[in-house]
């Protein structure tokens, strides 16, 4: 059984304005949608989204027809801030490649054309050995390098405690100052060598860690912030794998819960200060082992960053989490695949436990799915499965995330006014997870009219209308429409999830359709 189906617990998720709040970490439990945030990502030139009534008393747009519509597009379209993602590693770390060859099983990982990124987990002690500079193990390092060569991007979470691996997962310049406690109030038969020394946990409050934590991500953040080879950094959460739980064991190794909140807390905004480009990814995790994961999730919300879930069939908290999060926060689903032998296809009444879980991943409105073959990660074992049952896979492969397109496009003209109003559509299963911007451009590039709509628009399976006036004169036909989405100030291109032959750079030469009108 999949470790986190073990998780019953009825602990906190979310609530008020963190910044106003004392320092208890606990956030009580409360339904997600319509649930007040505090601010939406900001858009600085907004574009007028309506209404836009035609006739008289409050004609606004003279004179407008539709001139050009789009039809969805059945391909796969790859984008930032959705996508297929293939693990490279997973709990085990750099132990995914003993016995083979490292650089091949990772270049067979990037060569994969299911996958749109790849992911890693590293430890700690695979990432820094000495105070001061990083010093990453070599699969880290190919992992990036094959990620440019096949143009994909990586998100990654650095694990501060992993149980399914005998070594230490903090260097040892840590392991020198920092005590480390055994977990007590639980029993977990899971490895042999590790059950019989038991589970230890540091100190994380030790003043020693939280100095060299700073370190850390100081050092990551100078080099990966921002950098077009990362996709987003998941939040290095408290205990076990860092997903924010000791589970089994019922105690921690602070000496109170209120020194385990602050410290989390305060770990998050650490994290926070120094990811100030690429999105923080928080597991909506509830909190087992009472360490401020309610708190963490909702200064996520806040600050405009991510939420993920390491399983789909899970506690209804996660559930209500993921599906009802605000449009523009992006969800991150990961959930173990077959590998394709008997053993592990699990079919119940025709359906096989990965189609299922397929199922249920495109339910809440993922963003991402992983292509992982939870504790044997190897390319050849997600195709295994591929080859049996693609149906799920490419299903998912061409609804997950936002899918955007120009849907209706009205050009109107009166008086002294000229424009486009253009009604976009969502053909995905998520909001668009930060501020979709369009610009109307000349083929020199030139832009005439542009701006942001709101953040997460447009919705799955509804139009939202915005206008782009033009200069009086302005033959719209022939001109290029062309789209970006923004993610905390940083930009990345989209391209447009329509049938109609579009641009090498994804944008939309503006024509008429014929039949229209």
């Amino acid at each position: 059984m999949n470790r986190r189906s073990f998780f019953k617990m009825g602990a906190a998720c979310l609530g008020t304005a963190a910044a106003a709040r004392p320092a208890s970490a606990f956030v009580p439990a409360h339904n997600w949608d319509g649930y007040n945030w505090g601010t939406a990502p900001p858009v600085n030139d907004r574009l007028y989204q309506g209404p836009f009534p035609q006739y008289p008393p409050e004609q606004v747009l003279p004179g407008s027809d539709v001139v050009m519509a789009t039809t969805p597009s059945r391909d796969v379209v790859p984008g930032y801030g959705m996508g297929l993602v293939t693990y490279v590693t997973g709990d085990f770390g750099g132990n995914t490649f003993k016995g083979v060859d490292m650089e091949k099983a990772i270049e067979a990982f990037a060569e994969l054309p299911l996958g749109q990124k790849l992911y890693v987990r590293p430890t700690w002690r695979e990432l820094q050995k000495r105070p001061g500079r990083l010093d990453p193990d070599p699969y880290w390092q190919t992992t990036f390098a094959m990620a440019k060569q096949h143009g994909k991007r990586v998100g990654f979470r650095v694990q501060l405690s992993d149980p399914d691996i005998d070594e230490p997962s903090l260097p040892d310049f840590v392991l020198d100052k920092v005590p480390m406690v055994r977990l007590r109030g639980g029993e977990w038969k899971r490895r042999p060598s590790r059950d019989a020394q038991g589970y230890l946990e540091p100190r994380y409050d030790h003043p020693f860690f939280q100095d060299a934590f700073r370190e850390l991500n100081a050092l990551l953040a100078a080099e990966l912030d921002g950098s077009p080879l990362v996709e987003y950094m998941d939040t290095f959460m408290y205990g076990f794998w860092g997903e924010g739980h000791t589970w089994p064991f019922t105690d921690h190794p602070f000496p109170d819960g209120v020194t385990a909140e602050r410290t989390f807390v305060r770990m998050f905004d650490v994290q926070r200060e120094h990811w100030k480009k690429t999105p923080l990814v928080t597991n909506t995790q509830p909190d087992w082992s009472r360490v401020g994961n309610s708190e963490l999730l909702d200064r996520t919300i806040r600050s405009h960053n991510w939420v993920r879930t390491d399983t789909i069939f899970v506690e209804n908290e996660q559930i209500e989490a993921i599906s009802n999060r605000p449009p523009w926060v992006a969800a991150v689903l990961e959930v173990g695949m077959s590998n394709g032998s008997p053993e592990s296809l699990r079919i119940d009444d025709g359906v096989p436990y990965t189609d299922n879980v397929i199922a249920h991943v495109m339910d809440v409105g993922a963003n991402y799915w992983s292509l992982w073959n939870w504790h044997a990660e190897k390319a050849e074992n997600v195709l295994n499965y591929y080859r049996k049952y693609p149906g799920m896979i490419d299903t998912i492969a061409r609804h997950v995330g936002y899918r955007v397109r120009p849907s209706f496009v009205w050009h109107y003209e009166g008086g002294d006014r000229n424009g486009l109003v253009i009604g976009f559509a969502n053909d995905g299963i998520a909001g668009v997870p930060g501020v979709l911007r369009v610009t109307v451009t000349t083929d020199d590039g030139t832009i005439l009219a542009g701006g942001g709509l709101d953040p997460g628009y447009p919705l799955p399976r509804k139009i939202r209308q915005a206008r782009f006036e033009l200069p009086r004169g302005t033959d719209w036909k022939g001109l290029k429409l062309k789209a970006e989405i923004e993610v905390k100030g940083a930009r990345y291109p989209v391209r447009w999830a329509c049938h109609q032959s579009l641009e090498g750079d994804g944008s939309l030469r503006l024509r008429r359709t014929s039949g229209l009108g």
